[in-house]
């Protein structure tokens, strides 16, 4: 936009079908994103960026930088958020009035970091050894921010792998068999609350469970200093006897899927006969059985349970094996061990809303520190889910709170002392935001004494 202040009266449009209607631009007054300003609350309200930007360096040489490091952070997670997947807008958001108030300093009477300052900070500042490490650790930092204000009782962590399509010779980009695309294979660390504790990004051809332990052991280490009960899920693919028995030393209940082989099916060999009488034609035969068994590969015997399953129409059962230590009944495990769906669902989320899958860089490291930038904007997005919202709210996904609360039109009007955003109540009352803003308000910490 030529001027970033707006046409002025002389410049309106008016369109032929009604005489009445004139249109103005006013760029540096307007924005599309005036919900973002409850998530700089919530940042506000759980020190988030406070905390962790300490640990990331800043690279740059000289001593004329116009924005901050923490600006910088923020401009990058916070747009991201937004649904600006990368950094081609901002140009734009740079004079948006929203993202210049959450930037904060100088920005917000000025303008936040360019296209070409933002590229230059996310390939550069954040790309070295030492920053790539600090990002990686910040999701779990931030976590035990939350944990801090709301309690925590126990801990379920569910680890998964994914695929991010790849296009062009990016470094890192391999074929996968099993995803059947060019492609990289991240890896994820979620708990209950649909929180990312942890990701990383690999190359497209390494197994699901590659480099599992480099991901859980830093999790682990941060919840040994916590008195709760810890669980951990996962499918076949990590059903592996190095993590049984990182994760027995490290008092985790868990339950993890097996791939059958005929010595499991020997087990239950007795289940696998058509139970007698006439097949229903609606109902689902279930049964479950569970033993010992030890792999030759495990140095110990472990439980297993087996589920089967005898489906109205077909000749042959259905059965799944869960190797655990879990002290519940065959039927709560497999309920216990199907909520690792959720997951998935999260993977979902991160794709769609926050579009996490936009790694588009040529070198690996880049794409390294996009993936986890993506990480802490979709973590600031959960975070809002675990607050006290109000009841119309409570269900709302990430993809729901993006569309139509994150999406508000606003319109800034500044005074000599005072900033006012008059936002657009359309899918979001006035009253409901008042009330998200008590709600994150009321998970701010007693003031300390004087």
């Amino acid at each position: 936009m030529a001027h970033p202040d707006g046409a002025g009266s002389e410049d309106d449009l008016r369109l032929d079908f009604d005489p009445r209607v004139r249109l103005e631009f006013h760029g540096s007054k307007l924005s599309s994103d005036g919900g973002l300003l409850l998530y700089r609350e919530l940042d506000e309200a759980l020190g988030l960026f406070d905390k962790t930007v300490r640990f990331v360096r800043d690279t740059r040489k000289g001593k004329n930088g116009v924005h901050s490091l923490m600006g910088m952070l923020r401009q990058s997670v916070f747009g991201r958020l937004a649904g600006y997947e990368d950094v081609n807008d901002a140009e734009r958001l740079a004079r948006d009035p929203v993202m210049r108030q959450i930037v904060g300093g100088r920005t917000v009477d000025g303008q936040a970091a360019s296209s070409s300052q933002m590229g230059r900070f996310e390939t550069e500042v954040l790309a070295t050894a030492a920053n790539r490490d600090a990002l990686a650790d910040m999701p779990g930092q931030w976590i035990d921010a939350v944990h801090d204000r709301q309690g925590l009782n126990y801990i379920t962590l569910d680890m998964d792998s994914s695929v991010s399509p790849t296009h062009g010779a990016q470094e890192g980009a391999a074929w996968n068999g099993h995803f059947r695309c060019n492609c990289y294979h991240p890896l994820f660390i979620f708990n209950q609350f649909g929180h990312l504790e942890r990701c990383a990004l690999r190359k497209g051809n390494v197994h699901s469970a590659d480099d599992w332990k480099a991901l859980l052991a830093p999790v682990i280490a941060r919840y040994a200093k916590r008195d709760i009960m810890r669980f951990f899920r996962a499918d076949a693919a990590f059903a592996l006897p190095e993590l049984y028995k990182t994760l027995e030393a490290a008092g985790y209940y868990y339950a993890i899927r097996l791939r059958k082989n005929p010595v499991l099916e020997g087990k239950i060999s007795h289940r696998l006969t058509r139970p007698v009488g006439r097949p229903s034609k609606t109902r689902i035969k279930r049964f479950h059985e569970a033993f010992e068994y030890q792999a030759a590969s495990w140095s110990k015997p472990r439980q297993v349970v087996a589920k089967i399953e005898w489906h109205p129409g077909e000749l042959f059962a259905r059965v799944g094996y869960i190797v655990t230590n879990l002290p519940f009944a065959p039927k709560e495990l497999f309920k216990f061990y199907n909520q690792r769906g959720t997951a998935e669902r999260h993977i979902k989320e991160g794709k769609t809303a926050i579009t996490w899958t936009r790694l588009s860089c040529k070198r690996f490291r880049d794409n390294e520190v996009r993936l986890q930038l993506h990480a802490l904007a979709y973590n600031l997005g959960v975070f809002l889910q675990g607050v006290d919202l109000p009841e119309e709210m409570a269900d709302w996904s990430l993809t729901s709170i993006q569309s139509r609360l994150i999406k508000i039109g606003a319109r800034v009007v500044r005074h000599a002392r005072k900033i006012t955003f008059q936002l657009a109540e359309v899918a979001v009352s006035g009253a409901l935001f008042g009330q998200i803003i008590t709600a994150i308000r009321n998970i701010k910490p007693p003031p300390g004494p004087a």
